[in-house]
């Protein structure tokens, strides 16, 4: 539910934040994004928001922002995301993610922020023990993507008990769909997303899918994950803000489904909702990927009464699928 003031979205091009932005207006919400669009997107939906193009590093704009716009709470999803690639340029995302991080803390500690709603992710458990993981699992990252958001959960729990910022972590794993509205979707070039380079093979944009592994302790030996509609985790970020506005108590929760999909079974997927035959080759492990992450949901359904909508894996995709083709034709989002 909304009130008075705003909520500020760090992030808020990309694709991840342009659904949050979308949740949030439709629940009421004045809306300021900030974000330095390396990877984001402007689309006609931020027209309805207040903009500024900065750096979530940068305490003094921050914290004006923060003023000028009577921000009650923030939503930060900056950072760098890539798993693979934080483990051979790892300096870039300890920078992007902890010191980006840091600077937003400090005005919003100064600025008293009501509730602080954190994109965080399932790398934080590294290669669990157990499947599915709960939220209580030991955190032992294996890449630096995983510590670098792990110190960032430090950082804001102890920036909260020091300055009284109630918060809620979101435990984000494997994103995939687009706006069933076609409003926004993927946009980054690039993209390390199975599902987005499965539909690009189907759409003849690339000739073959990479299957990273085919030797993992899994039922077909490829990687397993635990596949989660961006528009149900856009709600995630409402609930979570509605949870502390209300009062409701810091914590930590897992976003996904409960269940998991291997990288043979979405490709498998993606070749019967697309119609078309995908072409994959077998290639060596990923440092830093683990074999199985699926999550434990059930303290988000407890704590934030989340019920999604999209929990199945082939209507992610045409969703998906959806929106590509309107990429490809030009004619996505504006």
């Amino acid at each position: 539910m909304s009130g008075p003031g705003s909520v500020l979205v760090t992030g808020g091009a990309g694709y991840i934040g342009s659904h949050v932005v979308l949740a949030l207006r439709a629940a009421g919400w004045p809306v300021v994004v900030f974000d330095n669009l390396s990877t984001g997107r402007l689309r006609p939906l931020h027209r309805h928001c207040a903009l500024l193009v900065g750096d979530v590093a940068d305490r003094a704009t921050v914290a004006a922002t923060l003023r000028r716009y009577d921000v009650v709470a923030v939503v930060h999803l900056a950072a760098s995301i890539v798993a693979p690639e934080s483990v051979r340029r790892p300096l870039l995302y300890y920078r992007n993610n902890l010191a980006g991080s840091l600077g937003l803390l400090e005005a919003c500690a100064r600025h008293g922020v009501a509730a602080f709603v954190l994109s965080s992710t399932a790398a934080v458990y590294g290669a669990p023990a157990r499947s599915p993981v709960a939220e209580d699992a030991p955190t032992v990252p294996i890449n630096p993507y995983g510590w670098s958001k792990l110190m960032v959960e430090r950082l804001l729990a102890d920036t909260a008990a020091a300055h009284d910022l109630p918060f809620v972590v979101l435990r984000y794993f494997n994103v995939a769909g687009a706006d069933p509205a076609g409003r926004t979707g993927q946009a980054e070039a690039g993209p390390a997303h199975l599902i987005r380079v499965a539909l690009d093979a189907a759409l003849g944009i690339r000739p073959e899918v990479p299957i990273y592994g085919t030797d993992h302790p899994t039922p077909d030996g490829t990687c397993v994950r635990d596949f989660v509609h961006v528009s149900d985790l856009a709600e995630a970020h409402r609930a979570a803000l509605d949870h502390l506005l209300a009062g409701g108590p810091s914590t930590v929760l897992n976003c996904g489904y409960g269940r998991g999909f291997s990288v043979r079974q979405v490709i498998e997927a993606v070749e019967r909702v697309s119609g078309r035959p995908i072409v994959t080759r077998p290639a060596p492990r990923r440092p830093g990927d683990p074999p199985e992450v699926v999550a434990d949901a059930s303290r988000i359904r407890a704590v934030l009464g989340w019920r999604p909508r999209f929990d199945d894996l082939e209507t992610m995709i045409a969703h998906a699928l959806a929106w590509r083709r309107r990429s490809v034709a030009g004619t996505a989002g504006g």
